[in-house]
């Protein structure tokens, strides 16, 4: 095994040596300048067809038929589960197709072999190809007519006249045969099982179907277990377990396993992390037409993580991923991607804005059975698409729209129309009915009735086609803001369909599609940015709208199954989740990776001494796409040195792109704060207020920190004042002969005297004021005393008083 290993890296990395990886040039992949006359004499042959599929993909028409639905793992091969189709690929006229990064020239494919029959009345002659068995041709071995199973064949073109027939395979290989059949269709019912059950109990169950199928070597059942134990999915967490039957796997050539092997390359699960072997791992994913390999690439690329940042290399990778995302968009849009931050949820929970509580949905089920049509159509439109904490749910939607119909209301109307008109596996496809609702909801002036006739006319649905009369009601609607209408005007003006050609006018209805968040709209814009087609080529532009496209994948499911493990309290599972999708450039993904390490009780999949470094990788990638939040962590992990050395200069150079680039009131306060105590950079007050100031004006919730400061600062900034100003060395250089004169000490000695002997003036004016006693008030006249007490009176009645006394 370890032999294999090594050759298959050899070979990769002479591989890559030659120069495979390198910037394809725009000369060569780009369509030539398409020449546009004012007069309207443009080229129409140099015009590339829009979407990868020409007009079915930009008019939203979905081209898969209603089959499994492959899980979000699962959706990412599309080569594997579709009949080892090779991808397809966006060509443009005029442009030499794009090969994908070391991808070799497809295997011309084999002649059929004809088998030899064995046994039976030929054999050892040669099947004959078609043959006929009771009046039915057939064109291979068949079963039919035998009760044991056997494949067989007919020697000559009529087996009911010529008798001639043989077995096209000895005993053991019908053995082999019948039980590959059995497990596959054991397979087949433990999948239907998990797409169709919301129980937890059922999905468990039909895991444990599927361990034992995968006993038995049956590859896909092997994968599927293998994801379900990296990720906890309805089976115990089991990274070492995963990782060995991933190895198996990719010994085997399965595309899937050699993703996820460079995944735990990449992170360092249950392996010593390691950038090279997680590169080969996911190019050999790549070629094997895994379309999540191809998305990882694409952001190594653009991002420059493990490999020289290629633009041109990022676009080929993402538009491939895109074209195969665009072509299972439906006319509805596709299910909703839930972003959702777990540091907003964590810090202000029930504040997110993207999910609904269990009571509100409930309240709003409340109000749709007393007869709300508004909330029908709402619960309606959220069941259609999925999202917000509903999941996709047809035969709920069709309901809640059939009631608000009846009571009138043209958008349940409309929405009904694009259900027929779509079809699914509980509303059957019927271009009549969707006709009928389409034209009753645009009499009534509905933009979606509007766009949905205007869809009838320009493909011929249920009416003759007719341009004219799709452009009027593409217009209708538009002129009304619906996004359909916009995204069709957009695709009409670009291929020149019932108007003249117009870039300009496709780019207007394209970009006003794109607000709405229509992924059609970003991809017809990345297309045009990318052939230079309307605009300036803009490579950066491209690749940017392509990545919104792909992260609309399939796979963006993830999401939420990753949040639910979290709210369960499985950190480690939403941790292994989250990684995953950070590796596929999800900023949202890479925060939130960010954030479960650096909690203290987060995962235990890694050491204490792991977290901090990781987290910081991931902070890093979140700030390299815009988030704010993830920029002020870079410069809280630099300034405490979390995973790295302190380092006060690059904490103050995060602070500052924060502060300049997104106006963050709280990169603000921090610079304020350094520039107060002269970390990293030099010590200044005045400049400390005017970022504590900007804080609070960038931001209502710092005033009062911000006045907390100030007051602070005030204080600081007075003790320094005083200590600066040194009172014995600033007397000491007064010269009072020169201010004063050289007599100063006589003036000095008699202002002194003169006030000394005013104060003692004042003082004895002051004892010598007569008193002035209080009024006494009258009192009854007392009876004369005795004349033997005379003198006893007189010493009674106090002697006045001297001055001194009083």
């Amino acid at each position: 095994m370890k032999t294999t290993r090594t050759c298959q890296l050899l070979i990769v990395v002479i591989f890559l040596s030659m120069g495979t990886a390198a910037d394809l040039p725009a000369e060569e992949n780009e369509v030539p300048d398409v020449k546009q006359n004012t007069e309207g004499e443009e080229e129409e042959e140099q015009v590339p067809p829009l979407g990868p599929l020409g007009e079915r993909v930009v008019a939203g028409q979905s081209v898969y038929s209603q089959e499994e639905t492959p899980a979000p793992e699962e959706a990412g091969q599309a080569q594997g589960e579709q009949g080892h189709e090779e991808p397809q690929e966006f060509v443009v006229v005029g442009e030499e197709k794009e090969d994908l990064p070391d991808q070799p020239p497809p295997p011309k494919p084999k002649p059929k072999e004809i088998p030899v029959v064995i046994g039976g009345t030929a054999a050892g002659e040669p099947c004959v190809f078609p043959f006929l068995f009771l009046g039915k041709e057939y064109a291979d071995c068949t079963t039919e007519g035998r009760r044991d199973g056997r494949l067989w064949c007919a020697t000559t073109y009529d087996y009911d006249r010529d008798k001639k027939w043989g077995f096209c395979e000895t005993e053991e290989q019908a053995e082999e045969r019948r039980q590959a059949e059995e497990m596959e269709e054991q397979y087949q019912s433990a999948v239907r099982m998990i797409n169709t059950t919301n129980r937890r109990s059922q999905k468990r169950e039909a895991y444990e179907r599927l361990l034992k199928i995968s006993g038995k070597g049956h590859t896909k059942a092997s994968e599927k277990v293998a994801y379900a134990m990296l990720f906890g999915d309805y089976m115990a967490q089991n990274v070492t377990k995963a990782k060995d039957l991933f190895e198996k796997l990719a010994l085997e050539g399965s595309p899937k396993a050699q993703m996820a092997l460079g995944f735990l390359y990449a992170a360092g699960l249950g392996v010593n992390s390691s950038q090279a072997k997680a590169l080969v791992y996911y190019t050999f994913g790549a070629l094997g037409g895994n379309l999540v390999a191809h998305m990882i690439l694409g952001y190594r690329y653009w991002g420059g993580v493990g490999v020289p940042q290629s633009c041109e290399s990022a676009l080929t990778h993402y538009r491939l991923v895109a074209n195969h995302v665009a072509n299972d968009v439906s006319l509805t849009g596709g299910s909703a991607v839930q972003r959702i931050r777990l540091l907003d949820e964590v810090e202000n929970p029930g504040s997110t804005s993207s999910m609904l509580e269990e009571d509100l949905i409930q309240y709003y089920q409340f109000l749709a059975e007393k007869g709300d049509i508004q909330a029908q159509v709402g619960l309606g439109q959220l069941h259609l698409n999925g999202g917000r904490g509903v999941e996709q749910n047809h035969q709920r939607a069709y309901e809640y729209f059939n009631q608000a119909a009846n009571a009138g209301n043209t958008h349940a109307m409309a929405f009904l129309g694009k259900m027929y008109s779509e079809g699914s596996e509980f509303v059957p496809q019927n271009n009549e009915t969707a006709l009928q609702y389409f034209k009753k909801a645009s009499e009534l002036g509905n933009p979606v009735g509007q766009s949905g006739l205007g869809m009838a006319y320009l493909y011929g649905r249920g009416v003759p086609v007719n341009y004219e009369l799709a452009l009027k009601y593409f217009q209708k609607a538009a002129e009304q803001g619906w996004v359909d209408g916009q995204l069709q005007l957009g695709f009409m003006y670009y291929n020149g369909i019932g108007v003249k050609r117009d870039y300009k006018q496709a780019l207007k209805y394209f970009n006003l599609a794109s607000q709405a968040g229509h992924i059609l709209a970003y991809y017809n814009l990345a297309q045009m940015h990318a052939t230079g087609t309307g605009v300036m080529r803009s490579c950066h532009t491209a690749v940017e709208l392509f990545k919104n496209v792909c992260e609309r994948g399939r796979w963006s499911e993830r999401l939420m199954t990753a949040y639910g493990s979290f709210k369960d309290g499985d950190m480690d599972a939403a941790l292994v989740q989250y990684l995953l999708l950070a590796e596929q450039g999800y900023e949202v993904a890479q925060s939130n990776v960010a954030f479960i390490l650096d909690q203290t009780e987060g995962s235990r999949i890694f050491s204490e001494n792991e977290t901090y470094p990781r987290a910081l990788l991931h902070w890093t990638r979140a700030a390299a796409q815009g988030y704010t939040v993830a920029r002020i962590k870079l410069g809280d992990y630099h300034f405490y040195g979390y995973g790295t050395d302190v380092d006060y200069e690059t904490a103050v150079i995060h602070y500052r792109l924060a502060s300049e680039q997104q106006n963050s009131a709280q990169a603000m306060f921090n610079l304020g704060y350094m520039h107060e105590k002269g970390l990293g950079i030099k010590q200044d007050i005045h400049l400390a207020k005017r970022f504590y100031d900007m804080a609070a004006e960038a931001s209502p919730d710092a005033q009062v920190p911000v006045f907390l400061a100030l007051c602070k600062l005030g204080f600081i900034y007075a003790l320094q004042y005083l200590q600066d100003l040194n009172l014995k060395e600033a007397v000491s250089q007064v010269d009072l002969d020169q201010l004063l004169g050289p007599e100063w000490d006589l003036y000095l000695m008699t202002v002194i005297a003169l006030l000394l002997g005013t104060v003692i003036a004042y003082r004895q004016r002051q004892h010598q004021a007569p008193l002035r006693p209080p009024p006494v008030p009258p009192r009854p006249a007392a009876p004369a005393p005795p004349a033997d007490q005379p003198d006893q009176q007189q010493q009674q009645q106090p002697a006045p008083a001297m001055p001194e006394e009083q």
